[in-house]
């Protein structure tokens, strides 16, 4: 895959050492701590987190997919700049997105912070890289869900970037936003860990850079194919 003239490879890799850094210093319970007692998390049911930040938003970023399918067809504003292959990646990408999140919740044993004995639960602290163990609790609850609903839209940055470079940093800017809310509210509300929230941030804008390299590579084929049946027509 090639990443032409873009700051893919070198922010993956610094995110990446910022986020095994923080795993090693096992920082994911002092955290939880900073909203969760002995005796639960006072906020899960706090009807603004709980129904708009996290129902709402859910709700709203299939909205956002469902109008995204909708512009391949019909695009209005920016998106009139892209060609329709390019929306198609946009809308392909965010599903690609949501889709490794939750390929990798349904593998994993790791429990929320509100199942954990620490915070009144029943289930102890494993660390999400350990797969083989079992904590006793439901698992199912790494990398975060939630905010995959705001990070999935991370790959529209490689595809607008390149055709309107200021309303792609709106973009970038917005979602980071979107899911740095998003995260916050569960982490306030004990639904996961600091680490869940930053490791679905890499992993969307992983899956969105990749997507965009083999978006590019088929469009290059493609475009190769059609000048090589060009000259071959112009030389028969």
């Amino acid at each position: 895959m090639r990443f032409r003239n873009s700051p893919f490879l070198p922010v993956t890799l610094v995110a990446l050492v910022l986020l095994l850094a923080w795993d090693a210093a096992g920082a994911d319970l002092w955290a939880a701590g900073l909203f969760g007692t002995p005796f639960g998390f006072p906020l899960r049911q706090n009807w603004w987190l709980a129904g708009v930040v996290h129902q709402g938003g859910k709700n709203l970023s299939w909205v956002l997919v469902i109008a995204l399918l909708l512009t391949v067809w019909w695009p209005v504003g920016v998106l009139r700049r892209l060609s329709r292959g390019e929306r198609w990646q946009l809308v392909l990408g965010v599903l690609a997105s949501v889709g490794a999140i939750t390929l990798l919740k349904h593998a994993n044993h790791t429990s929320c912070p509100w199942d954990i004995q620490a915070f009144g639960g029943v289930a102890a602290y494993v660390s999400h890289w350990d797969w083989s163990a079992r904590d006793g609790g439901p698992g199912g609850c790494f990398p975060a869900g939630h905010a995959s609903a705001a990070f999935a839209f991370l790959g529209g940055w490689f595809v607008l970037r390149r055709h309107a470079p200021r309303a792609a940093a709106i973009w970038l800017a917005l979602t980071l936003l979107a899911g740095a809310v998003f995260g916050l509210g569960q982490q306030m509300r004990g639904a996961h860990y600091l680490s869940h929230t930053l490791w679905t941030a890499w992993i969307c804008w992983v899956v969105g850079g990749a997507t965009d390299a083999l978006a590019r590579a088929w469009r290059d084929r493609r475009t190769a194919r059609a000048e090589a049946v060009a000259r071959a027509g112009a030389s028969a």
